[in-house]
């Protein structure tokens, strides 16, 4: 399958999803959704997102020198703030990482290294994202619980590629496999698990999840949810792992159809769950509207915001189409990253 198709289908699973929610339920939840939203959800929401971001910058910044690039906390947090208005902006939600990542790559003059960074900090996120729940799921008593089998399955699948890479030896022949699999030792190895970088990693992701979680359960409560905070955890948990997948219009899609059958299997009603995470998307549309201001402020200024050094930023059209080019070698790597 071409990588061209593939970037078309990604947007067009989110639509599809979209769809059939509204065949299903009618444009009913999604406007009860909207309105829903008022100026005290938004300013706490904002202020929450703020502190999550800062995390999920403070992570990146641990995991970009430890891959040997230099990044103030400052930087990451403006770039994070551009590439989560880039992701929900641009189709297939990723698209602001993958520009953050060869923009602070540039600036270093190794963009390949920059585009790793942000893969592997992303990586080690998901990563304790999914522990935290399996742990809530185990913990907590939830209709949705027989859908722990499924991440298990990722997680361990995931710890034995890590693994892998980890005991592989440098003599490991001249296939492209093995050069890659070298490339991720060496970056697990020096960006990850240090003593002094993957306690930071571990905490920044947990405060980073917790506060996602949090505005998901504020979204559920402006949507009219009266369930008990033990119900509505774990599905909240769910959610934020099907919005990593990359399969959506800048971020709709693959949200509210997880929200649809986690409230529907808890009993909440699927219109409910449509309606919480598209509360959800609102305030994490709104939250980011700053990214906008780094954005154009990068653009005026002939510049992109300080990351050690300067990398250009053009207008959202053509940062998206930057993107685009520079996510064709993003799954390698080894060759088209280093």
């Amino acid at each position: 399958m071409s990588r061209s198709l593939v970037r078309w289908l990604q947007p067009l699973a989110g639509a599809a999803v979209l769809a059939v929610l509204v065949w299903r339920l009618g444009a009913g939840p999604f406007l009860a959704g909207i309105t829903a939203v008022d100026a005290r959800v938004l300013a706490a929401s904002a202020v929450v997102l703020f502190l999550a971001t800062v995390c999920s910058a403070w992570r990146w910044q641990l995991v970009a020198r430890g891959l040997g690039l230099e990044l103030t906390l400052k930087s990451a947090v403006a770039a994070s703030y551009r590439a989560q208005f880039l992701n929900s902006t641009l189709p297939g939600g990723i698209l602001g990482d993958v520009h953050r990542g060869l923009a602070h790559g540039r600036a270093g003059g190794a963009a390949g290294l920059g585009l790793r960074a942000v893969a592997w900090e992303r990586a080690a996120g998901q990563l304790v994202q999914g522990v935290l729940a399996l742990a809530l799921l185990a913990a907590l008593p939830s209709p949705v619980r027989t859908t722990v089998a499924l991440p298990a399955v990722v997680l361990l699948g995931a710890a034995a590629v890590v693994l892998a890479a980890l005991r592989l030896r440098t003599a490991g022949g001249p296939s492209w496999w093995a050069r890659i699999l070298r490339t991720a030792a060496a970056d697990v190895r020096r960006g990850l698990l240090p003593r002094h970088i993957w306690p930071g990693v571990v905490t920044a992701s947990f405060l980073a999840v917790a506060g996602y979680a949090a505005v998901f359960l504020m979204a559920a409560r402006s949507a009219g949810s009266t369930a008990p905070l033990q119900q509505l955890l774990p599905l909240a948990v769910l959610v934020l792992m099907a919005m990593a997948v990359p399969a959506s219009i800048a971020g709709w899609g693959p949200r509210e159809g997880a929200a649809a059958w986690a409230f529907s299997a808890a009993g909440l009603g699927a219109a409910q769950g449509v309606s919480a995470a598209v509360v959800y998307g609102v305030l994490s549309l709104v939250s980011c509207l700053p990214g906008a201001l780094v954005l154009v402020a990068g653009a005026r200024a002939g510049a992109p915001v300080r990351a050690g050094a300067r990398a250009g930023v053009g207008a959202a059209g053509a940062v998206g189409r930057q993107a685009v080019d520079a996510a064709r070698p993003a799954g390698r790597l080894g060759g088209g990253l280093g």
